[in-house]
Parts: C-alpha cells; sequence; structure tokens
C-alpha cells in the first residue's frame, strides 16, 4: 500500500491487493484477491472489483459497477445441459479511463477483456468477456457488447447499441442510437439501424417509409383511372363490334 491512500469504512481488500499513490477507495468496495489499483483511481462506493482486475493510473470507477465478474460462457453436454465454461483470464482497464455507475465488465475466458486508454464508459453498458475497446471511445448508456468483440480507437456507441459477438469495428466508427452491429465495420464510417447500415441509406429507406401512405394513395387513384380508362376501351370495342 503506497502514501496517501484512501480508504472508506467497511470496504474490503482481499490478499496480494496493490493500492497506488493517492488513490481513494470510497466506503463498501470491494477489491478481490491479486487486484492491482493504479495512481490516483477513485472508486466510489459499492464498487466491485473482482480477483486478478488491473487498473492503471487515473480510472474512475462509479458506484454499483462490477469489473471481472465471470464471462457468460456455456456448453451443452450430452444430456443437453448447460456445463459452465470457467472464467480463468483478467480485466485490465488503461489509464484515464472512467468507468459509469452499475457498468459490467466480464472478465475473460483466458487472456484479458481490455479498455484502453482514454476511453469513457457511460452508465449502464455490459462489456462481455475478451472484448478489446480502443483508445478514446465513447460508450453511451445501455450499450451491450457481446464477447470477442474488437473496437478501435475513438469509436462512438451511442445509447442502446447492440454488439454482436466476434465483430470488429474499425477506427472513427459511429454507431447510431437503438443500433444493431451483426456485422464487422470499415474504419471511418457512420451507421444506424438494425441491422446498422450507412446512415444516408438508413434516412433514405425511412424517408421512403414515411411516404408510403401517400403512395399508396396515389397508386390506388392510377388504379382506379386505369379501371376507368379500361371500361371506356371495352365500351367502343362493344360498340363497333355491334356496327359491324
Amino acid at each position: 500500500m503506497e502514501e496517501e491512500v484512501v480508504i472508506g469504512p467497511f470496504s474490503v481488500l482481499e490478499e496480494g491487493v496493490s493500492v497506488g499513490q493517492g488513490a481513494i477507495i470510497g466506503p463498501l468496495v470491494y477489491i478481490g484477491r491479486g487486484s492491482r489499483i493504479g495512481k490516483h483511481c477513485r472508486l466510489y462506493p459499492h464498487v466491485v472489483i473482482r480477483e486478478g482486475v488491473v487498473l492503471k493510473d487515473r480510472v474512475i470507477v462509479h458506484s454499483g459497477a462490477v469489473i471481472g465478474s465471470d464471462g457468460f460462457g456455456y456448453v451443452k453436454d450430452q444430456q443437453g445441459q448447460y456445463v459452465k465454461i470457467p472464467q480463468v483470464g483478467g480485466v485490465l482497464i488503461e489509464d484515464d479511463v472512467e468507468i459509469g455507475s452499475n457498468v459490467t465488465i466480464d472478465r475473460a475466458t483466458i487472456g484479458w477483456t481490455l479498455v484502453k486508454r482514454g476511453t469513457k464508459i457511460d452508465n449502464l453498458v455490459q462489456i462481455a468477456h475478451n472484448v478489446v475497446v480502443g483508445e478514446d471511445c465513447i460508450i453511451v448508456a445501455q450499450v451491450g457488447i457481446a464477447g470477442s468483440v474488437v473496437i478501435g480507437d475513438r469509436a462512438r456507441l451511442a445509447g442502446q447499441v447492440g454488439v454482436t459477438d466476434h465483430v470488429e469495428i474499425g477506427h472513427d466508427v459511429t454507431v447510431g442510437a437503438k443500433s444493431g452491429v451483426t456485422k464487422s465495420l470499415p474504419p471511418g464510417v457512420t451507421v444506424i439501424g438494425y441491422p446498422a447500415v450507412p446512415h444516408m441509406d438508413f434516412k433514405r429507406t425511412i424517408s421512403s417509409i414515411n411516404r408510403m401512405p401517400k403512395l399508396l394513395k396515389d397508386v390506388q387513384i392510377l388504379e382506379e383511372r386505369i379501371r376507368r380508362l379500361e371500361e371506356r376501351v371495352e365500351g367502343r370495342e362493344q360498340k363497333r363490334d355491334a356496327d359491324y
């Protein structure tokens, strides 16, 4: 334990925990065995840091966040019952990351779940096992990121975005609110919708949908005009046949 560390009442630090200079551990915080808290970190009340988690310097974790919970990994046995896959990896949070209230970041199955330097995570975000989040990303509230996703630097995920497992999101990508990312995205694109598509394509689609009532009315008018024209043509043909 280094100097100038503050630890609030009723907090628990298990065996082998290290806490860096100037860190502030609020009340009722739990830090699991062997975890490392860097310099000038701030953990607010009711934060849970499970075993084998590494927070580098100046990391802020808000109340209710759980870092290092088991990843969601199961396989079916011969009887069709789910058997838990041991989650033996860790979580690494790099410098200057801020993690909002009630965020959950799962430990890796093996290796590391990684959040890189400078990323900011809003409240109620789920980051699954073995995810890699790049530098200086913004992840807004209620985002869900499935296992083994790789997110590039400076990506921005708006509220309630869902990302399916094992996809890659390139550097500088923006994903609009409530979008579903089902395939990998190249660097620099802006997407929205479900499944997420380039945002101008999505806007054109929505514009077309909004025009549907008028288009249907126009079609009905055209159908009526065609019906009347057909009746007129049929009447003329019948008159001509009668003249002969």
